[in-house]
Parts: C-alpha cells; sequence; structure tokens
C-alpha cells in the first residue's frame, strides 16, 4: 500500500512539474456574482499557482449554535489555486483554498455586528477568450464562524461563484 501511494504521488508530481502550459493571463480584475457580490483580483506566480482575492458580500443560509437564519458577511476572501489547461482551446480547470476574513450582521442575533472567520476549498472552471475577457465559475465549500462579545456559531460555509474579469500583463 505505502509502495502504491508513493508511486501515484511521483505520478502527479511528475504531470504538475512536465506540464508546459502557459498562464493565461499575468493580471485580471473584474466582478464575482451569485450568492458573493464582491470586486475581484487574480494574479499568476507562476504557470499553474495563482492567488485570487474577493472583497464584498455574501449571503449565507445556515445554522450556527445559536439558531439559525440568513447571513449577510462583509468579507475578504483570497485563495491560492492551481490552474492547469482542459485541452487548447481557452478553457481551464482550478482547485486550491483559501480563508475567509470580515464582519457580519446575521439576523439571527439581532442584527449585531459580528467578526467572521472561515477557510474553504475551492474548485472550478475558468474559460480566457481571444480578448482580455475571462469567465470564471467555482463552488467554495467551507467552514465559518462568527464571533460576537455574548455569541458564537460555527457553520457550512459556501460560495457559488460567477466571474467575469477583465485580464491584462
Amino acid at each position: 500500500m505505502k509502495k502504491i501511494s508513493v508511486i501515484l504521488l511521483s505520478l502527479v508530481m511528475g504531470m504538475m512539474l512536465t506540464v508546459n502550459a502557459q498562464a493565461p493571463y499575468k493580471h485580471s480584475i473584474g466582478g464575482t456574482f451569485v450568492n458573493m457580490e464582491a470586486v475581484s483580483y487574480k494574479t499568476f506566480f507562476n504557470d499553474n499557482l495563482a492567488l485570487s482575492v474577493d472583497l464584498g458580500f455574501k449571503w449565507t443560509i445556515g445554522a450556527t449554535t445559536g439558531g439559525s437564519g440568513l447571513f449577510m458577511t462583509f468579507e475578504a476572501n483570497p485563495n491560492f489555486m492551481y490552474e492547469s489547461a482542459i485541452g487548447s482551446k481557452g478553457l481551464y480547470w482550478l482547485a486550491g483554498g483559501g480563508v475567509s476574513l470580515g464582519m457580519g450582521l446575521p439576523q439571527v442575533i439581532g442584527g449585531g455586528v459580528v467578526g467572521k472567520f472561515g477557510i474553504n476549498a475551492i474548485g472550478g472552471i475558468e474559460y480566457k477568450f481571444n480578448i482580455p475577457l475571462t469567465l470564471q465559475a467555482d463552488f467554495r465549500p467551507g467552514y465559518g464562524m462568527l464571533f460576537y462579545n455574548t455569541y458564537g456559531g460555527s457553520y457550512f460555509d459556501w460560495a457559488l461563484c460567477f466571474g467575469v474579469r477583465y485580464t491584462f500583463k
């Protein structure tokens, strides 16, 4: 079993290191929509590793230890991701993870301002057009925590996002 794990890990690492694809662009800026409305910026460190940062509002329906309800948070959501081409027509898959930091106004506690911290995974696809435009669709499942002096709660934190960005070098 240990040998099989080492062989599989070696194959995956080899494929990741021998990918000869170029990053679709260097920088992009735009917006993210659906249940997270945010300004979005993305940059590539090399051909496959990218950082995406979204800053905006997110709506979540969830249950916490204090009850359940609708949460609106204002947060920053940076995500590190690995991105690779699917074929040669401008379509890319992406996977990674990140954190979310901010504040929220949950209806559960009567509208008081609370602090918010969360961790999330990210997976999705991106399409780069021949013009300086890219579209991205992703899902971000995660774990969120709300903090207040008399209240604390954790919940399944998620976002379904659709992004449109202008690309540049």
